[in-house]
């Protein structure tokens, strides 16, 4: 019992891939020239991913025994016994207030964030992801407040269109993962997750239809801004729309075709297309606005 490998998977390190949100303002913002910004762009980030590993474990320790009833989540540690519960909580303590130092390191308002994030999560834990579309939205929330630690939290001043386009995309994602869950579930909608009996396909699939043309839609407006082009000193920045379009369309397909969507986090990391798709998005963006 608390082998150093379970206590890791009791962390979910995989799902530390969040914290990228953080740098896109680094990345947007130009201020990848200032060491002392970078580095509390990655202090926010580490911040971000430790609190998060706090939060999915004291979920863990409130949702144990519905765990352990169902198909994939009983293999967890907690769930199957692997970890203690006293562990547990030891190691929710230690990664909360490490995660809280490193933002406190990045600036007082990320720390403040961080505690919003914390908060926000808790109250998911205890209920609030138990209503329907709400459930969501706090989802996406934790998203948009990486984006502000990676914006305003370190001094960089954050792109409204981009705010606009990453809510969108972080909306999209949470209702595709709950089209998968549904699409998971047994038919008579007993698995872990009470909030399913509120949802259906009937009602997911608009919401996800509209939430994927409003990340095209967002996103190429970025691109066409004034704004945007007199701070990147380019209007080529449109030629990374396509990727986004295929990256969206994409995920649909495997929504669709194979079932995906229910871990974002791990599952867009693990298609091939997906993770080129990225790579070249990220490689075009910065020939066109770091040259």
């Amino acid at each position: 019992m608390n082998a150093p490998l379970e206590l890791i998977r009791l962390l979910r390190p995989k799902q530390w891939v969040k914290s990228l949100f953080v740098f896109v303002g680094l990345l947007f913002g130009h201020a990848w020239g200032d060491a002392s910004v970078v580095w509390r762009v990655f202090a926010a980030a580490g911040g971000f991913a430790l609190v998060s590993s706090c939060v999915y474990i004291l979920n863990d320790i409130a949702d144990r025994e519905a765990d352990r009833r169902h198909p994939v989540k009983r293999n967890r540690p907690l769930a199957r016994g692997s970890v203690s519960l006293n562990a547990a909580v030891v190691l929710a303590l230690v990664a909360g207030t490490a995660g809280g130092v490193l933002g406190y390191y990045a600036s007082p308002l990320v720390a403040m964030l961080l505690a919003l994030y914390g908060l926000m999560n808790i109250a998911y834990t205890l209920g609030l992801k138990r209503v329907v579309i709400l459930d969501v939205f706090i989802i996406a929330a934790g998203f948009m407040l990486r984006l502000l630690a990676g914006t305003s939290g370190v001094g960089i001043p954050p792109s409204q269109w981009l705010l606009l386009c990453g809510l969108m995309l972080t909306l999209f994602l949470g209702f595709v993962k709950r089209r998968a869950e549904l699409g998971n579930e047994d038919d008579d909608k007993t698995g872990q997750r009470k909030v399913l009996r509120d949802y259906s396909a009937a009602l997911l699939d608009p919401m996800i239809t509209v939430t994927a043309a409003c990340i095209v839609m967002s996103y190429s407006l970025y691109t066409l801004s004034v704004d945007t082009i007199a701070k990147h000193g380019t209007s080529m920045l449109m030629l990374t729309v396509p990727f986004v379009i295929y990256g969206v369309f994409r995920y649909l397909f495997l929504l669709h075709q194979h079932s995906q969507g229910e871990d974002p986090a791990s599952e867009a990391l693990q298609d091939p297309h997906l993770v080129i798709t990225l790579l070249a998005w990220l490689a075009v963006t910065l020939w066109l606005i770091a040259r």
